[in-house]
């Protein structure tokens, strides 16, 4: 069993130039159908969410990084960040069998998004 941590801070006004700038090539290369959803019934504040979630797939590229070699190749929409009933959200990361457990925790104001990912391998 192995631990793996990754953490990602990212600009909200970044996300949001992205998003508006190259708009639906943008989300739907990084974003999932459910993720792109979810931002955008944010209101206002759909940036924030996405960038939360640009940060927490960061973080978890960053925690599995030093496993990923030619047998696992995944992309930005091999993971999806969505909330479960309580609101707390999880990661469904699809193309890799080495992992066991996946927690990751995301925070966002107005300027900023932080995400961190702690994973249990095999």
């Amino acid at each position: 069993m192995n631990l793996n941590i990754g953490n990602d801070i990212i600009e909200t006004k970044r996300i949001e130039r992205l998003c508006k700038k190259f708009s639906k090539r943008f989300m739907n290369r990084v974003y999932t159908n459910k993720e792109i959803e979810y931002c955008e019934s944010k209101g206002e504040n759909k940036y924030q969410s996405y960038a939360a979630r640009f940060a927490a797939k960061e973080a978890i590229f960053k925690a599995i990084s030093n496993q990923l070699d030619n047998k696992y190749s995944i992309g930005w929409k091999d993971i999806e960040i969505i909330n479960n009933e309580y609101g707390k959200p999880f990661a469904n990361i699809r193309g890799v069998d080495f992992i066991s457990n996946i927690d990751i925790s995301m925070s966002h104001v107005k300027e900023y998004a932080i995400a961190t990912a702690l994973i249990v391998s095999k």
